[in-house]
């Protein structure tokens, strides 16, 4: 594709992205909007901010990268799965049906796949050969960097979240004990809630920034609550660096913005009960924020 730009769309529960990137990472132009329900709106919303970027930047896309929320089959470009907060999403194909709407070539990818792309290719692990991604958004994701390259498996590789053995909470996948049932933004909101009860969570909640910020005040439930989700995440480096022996692990998505809260717990864990083969683990806080998945999947599509 030379020099010319590609477009990076992220798909997400609340939002969607498409920004215009060229070949060096630099996001030319960005727009955003509200996620609708439904893949064929969905699809349509992504189309439209596409050609949104392009008419800013002044510049056409040579092909799209789609990271999108789900699990997501790269060959096909088909959505298998997605948690229950997506309507009429699984059985939506992205590759064909973007597509359809744009006439360029497409690029399929699950979002967190696209996020470790960018942290890899520009980002906090950049020129590091082997590494694994944690999103701590709405719910948890992973992904894998083996040997420079990315690792699907057979299309679900990496998705941590869902790996089973942190207690005996239900997970919004209808399972119980997943890593997400700590570690996620929903998560959080869903124990400090229940530690606090109605009286101190007010009738519709506690969001995860004001948890954050009640935490920083001295809050001991909402310290608590972020303390166990970052100890929760040191457990899950443990098992990448048992299983695979990766030397370093990027974290993002928007529970990342109590780093100076998760960090301390997570390097406790990993300090306790360091990886049997000896290696350190690094874990660094993803430093491109939220072009990461933008700019990975134009990558991809690259």
């Amino acid at each position: 594709m030379t020099d010319a730009p590609t477009a990076g769309v992220d798909i997400g529960g609340t939002k969607i992205r498409a920004a215009l990137v060229t070949p060096d990472g630099e996001v030319l132009a960005s727009a955003t909007a509200p996620t609708p329900s439904g893949g064929r709106a969905m699809l349509d919303v992504a189309a439209e901010l596409v050609a949104r970027a392009s008419a800013t930047a002044g510049r056409s896309a040579a092909g799209i990268g789609v990271g999108a929320a789900g699990v997501v089959d790269p060959e096909s470009g088909e959505v298998l799965a997605a948690s229950d907060s997506f309507v009429d999403w699984v059985g939506t194909n992205l590759r064909s049906g973007l597509a359809a709407r744009t006439g360029l070539p497409v690029t399929v990818a699950n979002d967190v796949d696209s996020f470790l792309v960018g942290e890899a290719t520009w980002g906090a692990v950049r020129g590091v050969r082997s590494a694994a991604g944690i999103a701590l958004g709405t719910g948890v994701g992973g992904a894998l960097w083996l040997d420079g390259a990315l690792y699907r498996g057979a299309g679900a590789a990496g998705e941590i979240g869902h790996m089973p053995g942190f207690g005996d909470a239900r997970c919004t996948c209808g399972q119980r004990g997943h890593l997400e049932t700590l570690a996620s933004g929903r998560s959080v909101e869903r124990r400090y809630a229940e530690a606090v009860g109605p009286d101190g969570g007010g009738p519709d909640g506690v969001g995860a920034a004001e948890i954050e910020a009640r935490a920083r005040a001295g809050d001991e439930a909402a310290l608590r609550v972020l303390t166990d989700a970052g100890r929760a995440v040191g457990s899950a480096v443990l098992v990448l660096a048992a299983l695979l022996d990766v030397g370093h692990v990027v974290v993002g998505g928007g529970l990342a913005h109590a780093w100076d809260l998760l960090e301390p717990a997570i390097r406790a864990r990993l300090a306790n009960e360091p990886p049997v083969s000896g290696h350190t683990v690094e874990v660094r806080r993803a430093v491109l924020g939220g072009d990461a998945t933008v700019v990975g999947a134009a990558a991809l599509a690259r």
